[in-house]
């Protein structure tokens, strides 16, 4: 079921006809054969040309072509209603194998991709004497082209060989790729069928196909392809052009569903003059046709590229405007930081503030107890006696303090008496008398002030030490 189910699908794809029913009735009618189907579909579709109503497989084609008769009277190129006289018009299935032929191309580019790395590889193990076995394989051909494309080659150059080079400049590529080529180019492709056994055919190529003025014409006006009918696809063309009389040339365009409409089919030897009529008739009753659509295809690219500079200018704007919104956000960034920054140094100023005061007024206590422990420890000052000593100290700011006390104190507790006074903060000080010059430094401090020499007065000064 699988199966049958992949062929009815290929069978849609490859003749356009959507009527699952149909398509399931014609299939089974070949028991299955995909290929006989679609050929009897090709058949059946050019007969019904010729008989519209012939059968039922013949009214589903007769839908179709009369879909694609519609879809070439909206472009101009058949006239609604009776068909335009002097103008021959059809619409051919191309077989399937002439469509799969294009791709031939396709591969042809896989070939050189896979060439080139294989000629680098081979280069490289050759470095390394790897493979000297492969020196004889030089002359293989650098690229697979497909085997449409090959038999254009060997028609043109048969072609030269037998008639010259003024003629129709044909294309050396297979019939898909010349039509898509006038497409591409908005001309109508000229289509001549060679039958190298014909009688006719060495004098028509001589006098009409090479005479300067026919072939100066189609060249000017036509892409050009020419198939051998010896060969595959020319033998493929002309079947599907029914082509009864030669030499027998034709002008096509694409048409849909890989078909192409039939302008004019020309039978039997013609004189240069003959030719050119007919073609410039075509020429002239489809130019109006070839015309809009270059204008179509011109409004398209103008269109597609003033989208495209729209969309440049929208995408710059866009970036310019993100840019700025970047800028703006790397600017509020940095101001934040910059304040944050600020407001982290101010806390810790304020908090190093906050600290060194609580540690001064911590210092400043301690000092006070200190300075009241040591006045306590002086203890009452004394009377007047013959065992008490009149002190008098000179404090560098000028001032005069005195005191009296018992003579067998010691002079640490003169120093005692200065630091209860204020002295403590002063990271050094001696106790010096004058007359004469004394130093009571911290080495007497244990002395008695009698034994200093300070009884029974004693006139003493503050004196810093740098």
């Amino acid at each position: 079921m699988a199966d049958m189910a992949d062929k009815l699908a290929d069978f849609q794809a490859i003749t356009g006809i959507n009527d699952v029913e149909l398509c399931t009735e014609i299939l089974s009618a070949h028991d299955w054969n995909l290929e006989q189907a679609i050929s009897s579909f090709h058949t059946t579709s050019d007969d019904v040309f010729d008989h519209p109503s012939s059968s039922t497989a013949a009214a589903g084609s007769s839908g179709r072509f009369d879909e694609d008769t519609r879809q070439l009277q909206g472009l101009g190129l058949v006239a609604r209603g009776p068909a335009p006289p002097g103008l021959a018009w059809k619409l051919i299935t191309l077989p399937i194998s002439i469509i799969s032929g294009s791709l031939g191309l396709i591969s042809g580019a896989i070939g050189l991709g896979m060439w080139v790395a294989g000629g680098v590889l081979s280069y490289s193990l050759s470095m390394v004497g790897l493979n000297s076995g492969r020196a004889g394989d030089s002359s293989s051909p650098l690229v697979s082209v497909s085997a449409a494309a090959s038999e254009a080659m060997d028609f043109v150059a048969n072609f030269e060989r037998d008639y010259g080079l003024t003629r129709p400049n044909f294309v050396s590529e297979g019939f898909m790729d010349a039509l898509q080529r006038s497409r591409h180019a908005f001309k109508l492709l000229f289509v001549y069928l060679h039958s190298p056994d014909h009688p006719d055919t060495p004098l028509f190529c001589e006098r009409t196909l090479c005479s300067d003025l026919l072939s100066a014409f189609i060249n000017e006006n036509f892409v050009s392809w020419g198939g051998n009918i010896r060969a595959s696809e020319g033998f493929k063309m002309s079947n599907s052009l029914k082509a009864s009389r030669y030499p027998f040339c034709a002008v096509v365009m694409a048409a849909t569903n890989q078909r192409i409409a039939l302008l004019q089919q020309v039978e039997g030897p013609k004189t240069p003059e003959e030719l050119l009529t007919i073609l410039q008739k075509v020429l002239e009753e489809t130019s109006p046709v070839l015309v809009s659509a270059r204008v179509e295809a011109e409004e398209r690219r103008i269109n597609t590229r003033l989208r495209q500079e729209q969309d440049a200018a929208y995408q710059a704007a866009l970036e310019a405007d993100q840019a700025r919104e970047r800028e703006r956000r790397e600017e509020q960034e940095r101001q934040e930081r910059e304040a944050a920054e600020a407001e982290r140094k101010r806390k810790e100023e304020e908090e190093a503030r906050e600290r060194a005061a609580h540690e001064a007024a911590e210092k400043e206590a301690a000092l006070a107890r200190l300075r009241q422990e040591k006045a306590l420890s002086l203890g009452p000052e004394p009377e007047k006696g013959p065992d008490v000593t009149q002190v008098q100290v000179r404090f560098p700011s000028g001032e005069r303090k005195g005191r009296r006390f018992e003579s067998t104190l010691t002079l640490q507790t003169l120093y005692d008496y200065v630091d209860s006074l204020g002295c403590l903060e002063i990271n050094g000080y001696n106790l010096v008398s004058n007359f004469p010059r004394v130093v009571y430094g911290q080495d007497k401090v244990k002395m008695t002030l009698k034994e200093a020499g300070l009884h029974p007065q004693a006139s003493l000064f503050v004196e810093l030490i740098s």
